[in-house]
């Protein structure tokens, strides 16, 4: 079964934006109408593990896979090596409220 695929454009966390070490709330993007979307981590995290979807993000020329990693037995999203530090998620700029 094929996966719906979408870019991620923005990501929304819990606290400071730019500290690294609070969690990523959910990430959003814009369909192909120009209506945005956003989806909570945990649903993502459900979508990406049951196939209905695939995220990447497409930082400086290069699409790179958002993945579900797991870290002191918690799932969370991050991007798949590509050689750049830090995560390209948390590179993004802020999801609208």
């Amino acid at each position: 079964m094929a996966s719906d695929r979408h870019q991620v454009k923005c990501i929304r966390k819990r606290g400071d934006h730019y500290d690294p070490h609070e969690r990523i709330e959910g990430i959003g993007g814009t369909n192909a109408d120009g209506t945005p979307w956003f989806v909570p981590e945990d649903r993502a995290i459900g979508g990406i593990e049951s196939g209905k979807w695939s995220f990447y993000t497409y930082v400086g020329g290069k699409s790179v896979d958002v993945i579900v990693a797991t870290h002191n037995n918690r799932k969370y999203l991050k991007t798949t090596a590509d050689g750049y530090a830090p995560n390209n998620l948390l590179n993004l700029l802020e999801c609208p409220r």
